[in-house]
């Protein structure tokens, strides 16, 4: 009988170990159900369903905004008003070499002299960049989001203004007879393009969420250009048409704003990591529009020769970028306004 018992008792033994072996290499001798309540392993849960943030663990300390910011690379994208034109101040801003247009007075450059990023500074922004141009190649440089990877911690862009076509829209409005109407005549094209640019700037930020998921992303909106004071014609706009530039302005801000808002609303539910802020600038040049005493942004230059327009046209001066730095570096410092998820 003892030698029974010590057998049965060997056998439970070796029973139990094979066990315990084969839930740890998650082999399926128990139902997944069972596995997860006994053991607590094999849990997973469906694709989207929100998860708790690890605060929960003892000893953990979250991450401040700035310390999620510069634990990686900072990477810099988008269209002209993040490459800095409209302002130049060495022969390289202006070299035919510089298809891009990235000039030192950027405001790229405050922001990478400010902190300290662990994995440097990437400047990629090119003048005339469209929403298409970070998944395709534009001035013969790779698509944007290929500059990001797992690395990146921080990337900041400005993008949609192009894909409205806003440059058109403004030589539409200076081209056309004083007062003629001709201007506002372009409301429902702009319209007509408005769901495009939606989905393609939603798609860019997936895109720049799957190569960085642990980054930050900060999108800025537009600036105002002008200061609609009352009987003041510039550049062969009246009043009405500066206000309806303006208010076109306000509309693209806030549709930027709104896929922006969604997409951190969706990390906050998935107790994700990464965040998707955004910058409102729309009011950052107040009293120094375009015709003012000390404006923040250049005013209409044609070349008579060509019958174009200069590229700095309608863009920030030096001014202008240094204002645009002192909200993207609070920004940096500030964070989304609620818990990032991660931590030390």
């Amino acid at each position: 009988m003892k030698v029974w018992a010590r057998g049965r008792t060997s056998g439970l033994l070796a029973l139990l170990l094979l066990v315990v072996v084969l839930v740890g290499l998650s082999v399926p001798l128990v139902s997944e159900r069972v596995r997860c309540r006994t053991f607590g392993v094999g849990c997973d849960r469906p694709s989207g369903t929100p998860v708790a943030p690890a605060a929960a663990l003892p000893g953990r300390l979250p991450l401040t905004p700035l310390e999620v910011a510069s634990q990686g690379a900072y990477v810099a994208l988008g269209d002209s008003f993040s490459s800095g034109e409209g302002a130049y101040a060495l022969p390289d801003d202006l070299s035919p070499e510089n298809r891009c247009h990235r000039t030192s007075r950027s405001y790229v450059h405050a922001v990478s002299r400010t902190f300290e990023f662990a994995g440097g500074t990437r400047f990629f922004a090119c003048s005339g960049a469209r929403t298409e141009h970070f998944f395709e190649s534009k001035a013969g440089e790779p698509p944007q989001v290929e500059h990001v990877d797992a690395g990146t911690s921080l990337i900041t862009l400005s993008i949609g203004g192009n894909d409205l076509g806003f440059t058109k829209v403004l030589a539409g409005c200076i081209l056309t007879f004083p007062w003629s109407g001709g201007c506002r005549d372009q409301e429902a094209a702009l319209e007509a393009r408005k769901p495009a640019l939606r989905q393609a700037l939603a798609g860019i930020v997936r895109k720049l969420q799957e190569r960085a998921p642990r980054a930050r992303i900060i999108v800025l909106g537009y600036p105002r250009l002008f200061g609609e004071r009352e009987g003041e014609a510039l550049d062969n706009l009246g009043v009405d048409d500066q206000r309806w530039l303006n208010a076109e302005g306000r509309e693209l801000n806030d549709l930027i704003h709104e896929v922006v808002r969604a997409a951190d609303q969706e990390l906050v539910r998935l107790g994700a990591p990464g965040s998707v802020e955004f910058i409102d600038v729309h009011s950052a040049f107040t009293g120094h529009e375009v015709g003012t005493g000390a404006p923040y942004v250049n005013g209409l230059d044609v070349d008579l020769k060509a019958f174009k327009a200069e590229f700095h046209s309608y863009h920030p001066n030096a001014a202008g970028y240094t204002a645009l730095a002192e909200l993207v570096t609070r920004q940096v410092q500030a964070g989304p306004g609620r818990q990032l998820n991660q931590w030390r």
